[in-house]
């Protein structure tokens, strides 16, 4: 015993020299005591501390209590807000757009798609919602991401660059108001269905009506602009309701009333219209 005690204080001296800690063969605090093992939820970041410098205390199946990060949000405008409108409509949460602009349906839509899957009802896409979002829809196409419009409008066909021309693109639905290769305003287009095309080629305008009305088809085509035969570039309260949900019968449908109003005002007859893949 004797031994022993005298071996204990002679270690205990050289590591004091040594400028060394003992530390306890097992780990634990000297005492007896084992360490205490604190688990770390997975998924948790480099277990965070605490503001006194300690891990917290949780279980695997705690859950993260750190707010999380806010991917979009009411009033928030671009294409992510219109991915994720495009999504909510692949689940049947949203039905209007996509539009690009994170409005009320849109936060009704995240709303109920959060209650339905137990997450907090915020309204906000914060990065959990994000996550199980994409984890149940597919990656949305351009004409998913455009049902509504709004898409850039294609290069201008080279039959396009001289004098006043109705640019029409079937590629990217739209339509440019070009004089002399400048492109003046830019708008999108809704085309006829497969029984009824929108026929391609150059035209011209050879008659305007404001007030139109078709008797064939019992329907309003105000400022309509016809170019060959019964087709012609007219407002459509379908397109403007329902999007590319629905189709015309021939004729190019325009859904924003105030720009084909200022169009109308500034097409003259015998202007030129090209249509075009």
């Amino acid at each position: 015993m004797r031994v022993s005690g005298y071996a204990g204080i002679v270690a205990a001296a050289l590591a004091v020299l040594c400028g060394c800690t003992v530390q306890p063969p097992d780990g634990g605090d000297g005492k007896g005591h084992s360490p205490v093992r604190v688990e770390v939820p997975q998924g948790t970041p480099g277990g965070r501390t605490a503001p006194d410098g300690t891990a917290p205390a949780s279980t695997p199946s705690a859950v993260e209590t750190v707010p999380p990060h806010i991917v979009y949000t009411r009033g928030d405008t671009g294409t992510g807000v219109r991915e994720l409108q495009a999504r909510l409509r692949q689940v049947a949460w949203l039905h209007d757009g996509p539009t690009g602009t994170y409005d009320d349906l849109t936060t009704e839509a995240v709303e109920g798609f959060q209650g339905r899957r137990g997450l907090p009802r915020t309204g906000e896409t914060d990065a959990v919602t994000w996550r199980r979002l994409v984890g149940m829809t597919h990656r949305p196409g351009k004409w998913e991401l455009y049902l509504m419009g709004g898409q850039p409008a294609a290069a201008p066909d080279a039959r396009c660059l001289t004098g006043r021309v109705l640019c029409i693109s079937k590629t990217s639905r739209t339509l440019r108001w070009m004089i002399d290769g400048r492109t003046v305003s830019t708008m999108s287009v809704r085309f006829g269905t497969q029984y009824t095309p929108t026929r391609e080629g150059v035209f011209h305008v050879y008659w305007k009506s404001r007030h139109h009305y078709s008797t064939l088809y019992h329907s309003p085509m105000p400022y309509a602009m016809f170019f060959s035969g019964g087709q012609a570039v007219h407002y459509s309260y379908d397109f403007a309701a329902r999007g590319y949900a629905g189709g015309s019968h021939g004729c190019v449908n325009v859904r924003d009333e105030a720009a084909i109003a200022d169009l109308f005002a500034q097409v003259r007859g015998g202007d030129k219209v090209v249509v075009s893949w």
